[in-house]
């Protein structure tokens, strides 16, 4: 979506200028016609209060989307970097060659998940990303299908496969979490409706002389709660993003000596722990 790959200057200005914009506009207007203010003080007063109600459900219930998907975001990283960190230490119990080369492949995987979190949500790098994380995948399974034909009635390939698949699963679910926005037309009509209802109360109270300060307040704290909203929808830029400190600390993990030796070919291990 084009209003979330702005920048964090750009949104600002597009938010603070529509909003103040409709404010400033409204105490204009207000002025323009305090001559009229007996005829439509009532009128003014009745519609830019029932605007302004509306105007507030909606944007309570876009916070409330946007703080949950926001924790949703959150919580499919830390399942994700779960999953990673479950399989590598389960490829530590596989036969050789399998078990190097799904060590390297996975820490290579990690890496390219740590990468995704710095790319714009639908854009091409994200694409990207996301296609470099499904070629690891593809090899690992395809190392797991060997590991199990190489030892059929072993269970150390078997328990591997499974957390592999699940890991596989955490990825798509985080992919899909990063790209769950809410749809420019909600964001519009918080942001034309706040400018409005705003432009009316302005209109209003300019039109009674008085209140003009409070309202450009007002216009302030709604333009804040507006990019506060939007920001929360942008997980991987801007000022409020959703953290990738798990990935970042199973790679650095992943980046130590395994903790399990190899196991021996009889298909115990030789040393070391049993994940």
């Amino acid at each position: 979506m084009w209003v979330f790959r702005l920048t964090s200057l750009e949104l600002a200005l597009l938010i603070f200028g529509i909003v103040l914009g409709g404010t400033a506009l409204g105490v204009f207007l207000g002025r323009r016609v305090r001559h009229l203010s007996g005829d439509l003080k009532e009128p003014f007063g009745v519609l830019q209060a029932a605007l302004l109600g509306v105007v507030g459900l909606i944007l309570a219930f876009g916070l409330s989307l946007a703080v949950t998907r926001y924790e949703d975001r959150r919580a499919s990283v830390v399942a994700e970097a779960n999953a990673i960190g479950t399989t590598y230490l389960r490829a530590q119990t596989l036969q050789e060659p399998a078990r190097s080369k799904s060590l390297a492949l996975l820490t290579r995987y990690t890496e390219r998940a740590v990468e995704l979190s710095d790319t714009v949500p639908g854009s091409e790098g994200e694409r990207a990303a996301a296609e470099r994380e499904e070629l690891l995948q593809r090899r690992l399974w395809a190392l797991g299908g060997q590991a199990i034909e190489a030892e059929p009635v072993a269970s150390a390939p078997r328990l591997y496969i499974e957390t592999l698949n699940e890991m596989i699963d955490a990825q798509g679910v985080r992919v899909a979490a990063l790209n769950n926005q809410v749809p420019i037309a909600v964001f519009l009509l918080e942001l034309v409706g706040a400018a409005l209802a705003l432009g009316l109360l302005a209109s209003y109270l300019a039109l009674l002389g008085r209140g003009v300060l409070a309202v450009a307040l007002a216009a302030l704290l709604v333009s804040f709660l507006l990019l506060v909203i939007a920001d929360l929808d942008r997980p991987t830029r801007g000022m409020i993003r959703v953290p990738d400190t798990a990935l970042r600390d199973e790679l650095a993990s992943m980046r130590l000596p395994p903790a399990a030796a190899p196991p021996s070919p009889g298909g115990e291990l030789s040393g070391g722990l049993t994940p």
